[in-house]
């Protein structure tokens, strides 16, 4: 038996019984027979699940004016939107990666409130759902909303489960009468809920599941309410009185261990009882006195009573919760070398900007179609079909207009074309090519140069490079796409010299700015040790380049402008971290690193 695919069964079984309760699922898993084969199932449980469609607009998730059906009735008329049709059932999100932010956030408000509000106002509606979210990111790419992935109780990671993966007989027989036909599987079903009702954990059970979520270093709520949510769930679906550790243990698995961002502390051994004092030995008794009576001794074999102390039911949790991670996961959790993705992928797009005539479209705003804006005829008609009848004629008399009505639009009824266009983004390296570093790491730096220019060249993104030694810093490639021009300039950069970190700091502010001005999102990689040593006159002296480089990092930190900070050096460097803080940088300190570390560091760090 797998225990993941055992336990993504039980998560399947959970949903289906209370997936108001758990909120739903963050199903992480590329197209393939596993996936294929936990939709199948579900299809048999919920056959009328509904899809929600990737690029779903505000107004169809929360529903408003019915446009058609208004100007042919000449009355308002609402429609409901697909959270409202969705009412205590289950929403299917294919490519939840790809969901629109603004989506995201629709989503994550009605999963908390359960109450959803149409579209240009009106009366609420109950939307109280689950949500089903299909994540089919890559290791590399980035997942899907932070937000709306706390609100879903139920983790799932089935990207590396094999084909023939086998589950206990409890849940398929469970699955098997819930998907039966008829009526048995909702009398099941409702029987479930029935139970569910009267199970609650106790103190010791709660304390155990909120000590377990803080050693794992989650620091939502949510986790620990859902697990305790689904602890009861899983313990209805068993047909037992009470939840057990096994429920305790599974609900664990599918709630904390996935959210969890270091590896718990293992447990305290206890010390060893210390020896009592040698009592002095007594003089041998006189022949005449009868030797004190002995215990009797038992054989070798028999069997003596130890008094073991009950294992704590923390311990037990922690034991359960972690027997699903794959040993890699636990090594990379307890060397804290585990990077979260963030939001905004891989692509580091830049800034986004509001325009009129190109991008990807946005909900119109009222506003006159004058320089440059376009007129939106729907939005238009939409706020001006409902006031038809506050601006028709109250005399009978104008026969002429009755037989031949027309629609009345005023100045306030105009709405116009929104788009959101994402600036180009320039990623700035500044390289420190001085004796320190050339000592060290500079054939690495060169290296994970050379693989982020290729992934910039990809994403069609412009590259910057800057190096600095000896008395100054120069740019060694202005802004560019040419791959080749950036390999080139990386190849001829030589190493020696003193750090003029200030002067690389200033200059790289400078460009920055400049490309900001033109319209681009600039980002900066700082690959130096913060041996600063040459001022900006070329003088040597490290406590004033030490100054100068903490007055231009303010000074890049005022304009707010985003960085990372690569300590090159051979053990962590004090003196960089503290100029990185100043900058406002990501500090990151990688001793003893390839080029290929190097590079997975940036990506994740400048997301």
């Amino acid at each position: 038996m797998n225990l993941a695919w055992d336990d993504a069964l039980w998560a399947l079984a959970a949903l289906h019984i209370d997936p108001v309760g758990m909120h739903g699922i963050w199903l992480r898993a590329p197209h393939g027979p596993v996936r294929d084969e936990w939709l199948s199932l579900l299809q048999h449980l919920r056959p009328n699940v509904r899809r929600l469609p990737n690029h779903i607009d505000s107004e169809r998730l929360l529903g408003g004016l019915d446009l058609s059906a208004t100007l042919s009735t000449g009355r308002p008329v609402t429609q409901a939107g697909l959270l409202a049709q969705s009412d205590q059932s289950l929403l299917l999100a294919p490519m939840a990666e790809r969901m629109a932010p603004e989506a995201a956030a629709i989503l994550g408000q009605v999963l908390d409130s359960g109450r959803v509000t149409p579209h240009g106002g009106g009366d609420t509606q109950d939307a109280r759902l689950g949500l089903i979210a299909l994540d089919e990111a890559l290791e590399d790419e980035p997942g899907m909303s932070e937000s709306l992935q706390e609100r879903l109780g139920i983790w799932l990671d089935l990207r590396h489960l094999g084909r023939q993966e086998a589950a206990s007989n409890e849940v398929l027989g469970l699955l098997g009468v819930l998907a039966s036909p008829g009526e048995q599987a909702d009398t099941e079903r409702q029987t479930v809920f029935e139970r569910l009702r009267t199970l609650r954990l106790n103190d010791e059970q709660i304390q155990a599941i909120t000590q377990m979520a803080q050693a794992m270093g989650i620091a939502s709520l949510r986790a620990p309410l859902a697990c305790v949510r689904l602890a009861c769930v899983l313990a209805a679906l068993r047909e037992s009185e009470a939840v057990e550790d096994v429920d305790l243990g599974r609900a664990a698995r599918l709630c904390l261990t996935p959210r969890a961002t270091h590896m718990p502390a293992p447990p305290e051994q206890e010390a060893p009882p210390e020896q009592p004092p040698e009592q002095p030995t007594e003089p041998p008794p006189p022949d005449n006195e009868q030797p004190p009576e002995q215990p009797p001794e038992y054989p070798p074999d028999a069997p003596q009573e130890e008094d073991t102390p009950p294992q704590d039911l923390g311990e037990i949790l922690l034991e359960a919760a972690l027997a699903s991670l794959p040993p890699d996961v636990l090594a990379q959790l307890a060397s804290a070398r585990a990077t979260p993705i963030k939001d905004g992928g891989q692509s580091r797009s830049g800034q986004v900007r509001q325009s009129r005539s190109r991008g990807s479209p946005l909900p119109p705003r009222p506003g006159l179609p004058r320089q440059g804006a376009r007129l939106h005829v729907l939005a238009t008609l939409g706020h001006a079909a409902p006031r038809q009848k506050l601006r028709s004629p109250s005399v009978v008399a104008h026969s002429a207009q009755a037989l031949a009505p027309r629609l009345k639009i005023r100045a306030e009824d105009f709405h116009v074309h929104r788009f959101a266009e994402r600036s180009q983004t320039c990623l700035i390296f500044a390289i420190d090519a001085s004796g320190s570093a050339a000592l060290h790491r500079l054939a690495e730096a060169k290296g994970a140069v050379e693989l982020l220019l290729a992934q910039s060249y990809s994403r069609r993104d412009q590259v910057c490079v800057v190096g600095f030694r000896g008395t100054q810093a120069e740019v060694l490639l202005p802004p560019t796409k040419s791959l080749v021009r950036a390999k080139r300039s990386l190849a001829g950069l030589p190493g020696g010299g003193g750090t003029p970190l200030p002067h690389a700091i200033k200059l790289a502010l400078e460009l920055a700015l400049q490309q900001r001005r033109l319209g681009v999102s600039p980002s900066l990689v700082m690959l130096c040790d913060g041996r600063a040593n040459v001022s900006l006159q070329g003088i040597g002296g490290r406590a004033q380049a030490l100054q100068e480089s903490l007055s231009w990092a303010q000074a890049w930190r005022a304009q707010g402008l985003p960085s990372i900070w690569i300590d090159t050096s051979a053990r962590p460097e004090p003196q960089a971290e503290q100029i990185a803080q100043a900058m406002g940088s990501r500090y990151v300190p990688l001793p003893q690193a390839s080029s290929q570390r190097m590079a997975q560091v940036v990506q994740a760090a400048a997301r």
